[in-house]
């Protein structure tokens, strides 16, 4: 931000002022000349500061627009903040389906290993009773081919005794081969089951495994997505913060130009007496040069006419009083009243924090310089020095602030808890502009009190320019 306004306007005044400060002696010893020469320099001083509001009605606009940029980079920076929530919200929903479902998936892995277990020993019984089955029919086979097979059958119905005989013999034969016939098929019947359970087993088992497998992996790419929007969130709110900061910064320039435009005003209205000084001063002796005119006129008038009647009567010479005019002294104007020095802001005052420009912020807990001074002692608030108001009301993080221009000095009351001054009111040392509290970004209540060379941003030692 430009600080030629402030140094120009500054080093203007005190011109200004001690044009405004000439004694009596010197508005009689000055000449129109002189003071044709005066207005035409104060001429050429009003056209710089009105070259210089047009500066500072530029910068204001920029600045105006960049504010107004930052704001809406702020709001698309908040509604993408509202996309990603709504997308890590979503995200973690989704993680927390997948956690459950894997969770299901694992009980059914259990129930399934319970389930392989019961058919493991299934499988064991049921080939344990193949085995038993197939010694058994290999005995049969055995027995069949050692007896000749069908021939001992025929045999055993041949010799029966009578018909009730070979009707038992037949049954037992019958049921000889009935029972060789069960013993196959109930193999067989166990074979196959023992096939389709084993098939079963696998088929769930390699089901389930690739189930989670895909649960695990979808679970995965959840946590790698939701890893992702909080990185985006991250970077969103660090912008965020930046922004925040920028747009502070561009509260504060603004207030550095409108700190510039008090000055130029009050630049202005000191020129206007000047330059009405300088008038009237000129006007005076154009008005004492026609009056004095006028008498040696009066004066060369007389003196012919004396010449002419005492040329005709002959008389003696009579003198003429001149009277002689005096020249009114004009008033003089008393030049502003020098500075005593700045007084404390509060009474009772106890320093807690002291100027530092490396201090450890205590909120943000990171380095930031500390403009000021922090001081605590009696509530109410008071003007260092007489001046301009040149900011009452909320700022940022000094929450409710009040700003006075002195001149070459500019003095802040920050975190108030109420002021008691407008911008643009003349205030005189020692007279209220607040109360003490703890708005803004603060953590206690106490003042947060600033010196600055010219206008704001030129922050110096308060310690310095206090008694």
């Amino acid at each position: 931000m430009r600080k030629s306004t402030i140094r120009f306007a500054i080093t203007t005044l005190v011109m200004t002022f001690a044009l405004l400060g000439i004694s009596s002696a010197n508005v009689q010893a000055k000449t129109i000349e002189d003071y044709e020469n005066e207005l035409k320099e104060l001429e050429e001083e009003k056209s710089k500061l009105q070259s210089e509001q047009g500066e500072i009605n530029k910068d204001k606009s920029d600045v105006k627009e960049d504010m107004d940029e930052n704001l809406d980079s702020q709001s698309e920076v908040e509604e993408e903040m509202d996309v990603i929530e709504e997308d890590l919200a979503s995200t973690e929903s989704d993680i927390d389906l997948k956690e459950n479902e894997i969770a299901i998936t694992n009980t059914e892995i259990d129930k399934l290993n319970e389930e392989v277990e019961q058919l493991q020993e299934d499988i064991e019984e049921l080939e344990e009773r193949i085995k038993k089955r197939e010694e058994l029919l290999m005995e049969r086979l055995r027995s069949i081919q050692e007896s000749g097979g069908n021939v001992q059958y025929l045999s055993v119905i041949l010799g029966s005794e009578d018909f009730s005989d070979l009707i038992s013999r037949s049954s037992a034969v019958n049921s000889i081969m009935d029972q060789d016939k069960d013993i196959m098929e109930a193999q067989m019947a166990d074979k196959k089951e023992l096939e389709e359970k084993e098939q079963d087993v696998k088929e769930k088992k390699e089901s389930v495994e690739e189930k989670k497998e895909e649960q695990e992996e979808q679970k995965a790419s959840l946590h790698k997505l939701k890893d992702k929007l909080d990185d985006q969130k991250a970077e969103k709110k660090e912008l965020q913060e930046e922004l925040e900061e920028e747009y502070e910064d561009l509260e504060m320039a603004t207030l550095s130009l409108e700190e510039e435009e008090e000055l130029l005003a009050s630049q202005e209205e000191v020129l206007a007496e000047a330059e009405k000084e300088a008038s009237e001063g000129k006007g005076k002796l154009e008005e004492e040069e026609r009056k004095r005119k006028e008498e040696e006129e009066r004066k060369r008038k007389e003196a012919e006419a004396q010449k002419q009647k005492e040329a005709e009567k002959g008389s003696s010479d009579s003198g003429t009083n001149s009277s002689t005019a005096s020249t009114p002294t004009p008033k003089t104007k008393s030049g502003p009243k020098s500075s005593s020095g700045l007084i404390w802001p509060i009474d009772n005052a106890r320093i807690t924090s002291p100027f530092n420009p490396n201090r450890m912020h205590p909120i943000h807990n990171e380095i930031r310089p500390h403009n000021g001074m922090d001081m605590v002692g009696s509530s109410q608030v008071k003007a260092a020095d007489s001046g301009i108001v040149t900011h009452a009301g909320p700022l940022g993080s000094f929450g409710n602030v009040v700003m006075i221009s002195h001149g070459e000095l500019t003095t802040v009351y920050a975190h108030l808890s109420s002021i008691s001054v407008s911008s643009g009111q003349s205030v005189s040392q020692g007279s209220s502009v607040g109360v003490m509290g703890s708005t803004g970004g603060s953590t206690a209540v106490h003042l947060h009190f600033e010196v600055h060379i010219g206008g704001y941003k030129n922050p110096v030692n308060p310690s310095g320019y206090l008694p």
